[in-house]
């Protein structure tokens, strides 16, 4: 096809090149989840850093791999150096946003600013990292929708990682009450609701602010912490205010709602006034 004299690539030995390389992904793809699963699990329960080191060692074989299946179907690397000098040019234009990715993938990879399992919100997605791969991220949302995410994104963007040190987050539950009740009592039932819910860690316990006097109630801020609904909060709060309500309404509390004072200037026509 190209190259002289002992330089010379066949299209046979690019084909043979081809399927041999085929077969090299394949396999080194199958002995990766192999090797994370039974073997990487035995050793860390983290899931996201045994599927990081897992993918490094793939790349690496398939690398490796790919010199050895070079060489031996004939292939001199010194007759590839055109190749190389154009495939290099097309990086420079046509495909400098692959290997943005690629690289931001190795970053990824090596720094673990995400891994497999963590919650993210990166732009207007937020879910859960299930895969990472050379040029995207797959991140599966609560209504189990799958959105590929270019890795060059995790990169130049600010990325919100809910579960990068430990799975434990706290959260904030805004409760409002009328000025007629005593913020003793209020405190009392919020810390017995969220101590009641199994999904709310004992420790760090839960807790209680006063947070203001606005204009039509007495404020507070129950904060609690979880490790398991941190990638569905809305789900926890609903099953605190649900208990919330039933418990106010057991202890007579009254919910208020916004009031205004109407004042009518005077000045108006004494005829209007009489109506």
């Amino acid at each position: 096809m190209f190259g002289k004299d002992e330089n010379q690539v066949k299209l046979f030995d690019l084909i043979r090149f081809a399927f041999l390389f085929t077969l090299l992904v394949y396999f080194t793809s199958k002995l990766k989840s192999i090797f994370v699963k039974q073997v990487l699990s035995k050793y860390s329960t983290d899931i996201g850093v045994s599927q990081s080191i897992g993918t490094i060692i793939q790349y690496v074989v398939i690398i490796i791999g790919a010199f050895i299946i070079i060489q031996n179907v004939g292939i001199n690397l010194g007759s590839l150096n055109v190749l190389a000098g154009a495939l290099g040019v097309g990086i420079g234009f046509g495909l400098q946003n692959i290997a943005n990715n690629f690289i931001s993938g190795l970053i990824i990879l090596f720094e673990r600013p995400i891994k497999v399992g963590d919650r993210i919100e990166v732009g207007s997605v937020q879910g859960d990292v299930i895969k990472v791969s050379a040029r995207a991220t797959t991140v599966n949302t609560n209504d189990n929708i799958s959105i590929i995410v270019p890795n060059s994104e995790f990169i130049n963007q600010r990325v919100i990682n809910w579960s990068h040190n430990d799975r434990s987050i706290r959260f904030h539950v805004p409760v409002g009450v009328s000025y007629n009740e005593d913020p003793a009592k209020i405190k009392k039932i919020l810390l017995s609701v969220a101590e009641k819910n199994s999904d709310v860690l004992k420790r760090p316990a839960p807790d209680v602010l006063f947070v203001e006097y606005a204009d039509s109630s007495l404020n507070f801020d129950l904060m609690i912490w979880t490790s398991t609904y941190i990638n569905k909060p809305t789900v926890l709060k609903s099953q605190l205010y649900y208990e919330i309500f039933e418990r106010f309404k057991e202890h007579g509390v009254e919910i208020p709602f916004p009031q205004r004072d109407l004042h009518l200037r005077s000045g108006w026509p004494a005829e209007s006034r009489a109506k």
